[in-house]
């Protein structure tokens, strides 16, 4: 009998979010698609949102579905509020509720601040901080009624300790942190967490542009020696999501020890 308790109990463990929905913001490539996998690969049915990358989309999908989970697309401008709702309802409409929210949608337009333009801010405050805002909001209303959500947003290192030119970027991912903690502590009674994840250094096509000389340079004060890779960003949301019921308001940072 204790064998038959064991093997249910490790089957359980193995597809943790079968019967949960998880919307991944900005998941058609880099940390989003492997966040979306790694979700998938645990049984939540993953809804994938892209603004411009459509094929990556579509592959993604595509991968998933083969894969045996239950994965759709969906194309929005999450800077904008009318798309960021309108994704979240019609997510919810397809599968009538949204248990996991994971906001990765981000963008830069690195510049020192003498150059930086107004259009460069807005921007980048759009797509990675008002972007949450939205789709949390439009979230709530069902994860509180239903007594649970686990929401996680993507900041970054950046937003702990500065880069020079990323102005922008760094207060919309200080923000995200801020935004977080009054989400966690005004929603902790319905059950639902609010935790961020900071990456740091991560070998996506965000990091395409910098030359190799510099990137070298940058792996020398990670003390890993190396940068993250997608993958290991995504397990840090998984954790929060399937083992985190009593953490919330909490940020995981995950740098290789490049800040501490």
């Amino acid at each position: 009998m204790a064998t038959e308790v064991w093997i249910e109990r490790e089957i359980t463990q193995i597809r943790p979010l079968q019967g949960k929905v998880a919307l991944v913001t900005g998941a058609a490539r880099g940390i989003g698609r492997a966040i979306a996998v790694e979700l998938a690969n645990r049984g939540a049915a993953v809804a994938i949102n892209f603004r411009s990358s459509l094929h990556q989309a579509e592959e993604l999908r595509e991968q998933l579905r083969e894969a045996g989970a239950q994965a759709t697309i969906y194309q929005g401008d999450l800077s904008h509020a009318e798309d960021a709702r309108r994704l979240v309802k019609d997510v919810i409409d397809f599968y009538k509720h949204v248990d996991i929210l994971v906001n990765n949608a981000a963008i830069n337009r690195d510049k020192s601040i003498k150059k930086m333009t107004d259009a460069d801010w807005v921007d980048v405050i759009g797509n990675n901080l008002d972007s949450a805002f939205y789709t949390i909001s439009a979230a709530l209303p069902g994860m509180i009624e239903r007594k649970y959500g686990r929401i996680v947003n993507i900041s970054s290192m950046t937003g702990q300790t500065p880069n020079f030119g990323q102005a922008n970027y760094a207060a919309a991912k200080a923000g995200l942190m801020g935004f977080s903690k009054v989400v966690a502590l005004e929603m902790a009674r319905y059950n639902i967490t609010c935790n961020v994840v900071s990456p740091g250094y991560t070998d996506t096509d965000m990091l395409k542009s910098i030359p190799t000389e510099i990137l070298d340079q940058v792996k020398t004060k990670i003390p890993m020696g190396r940068l993250a890779k997608p993958e290991e960003i995504a397990k840090a949301v998984a954790f929060l999501i399937c083992d985190g019921d009593y953490i919330t308001g909490q940020q995981l940072a995950v740098n290789g020890g490049m800040y501490m």
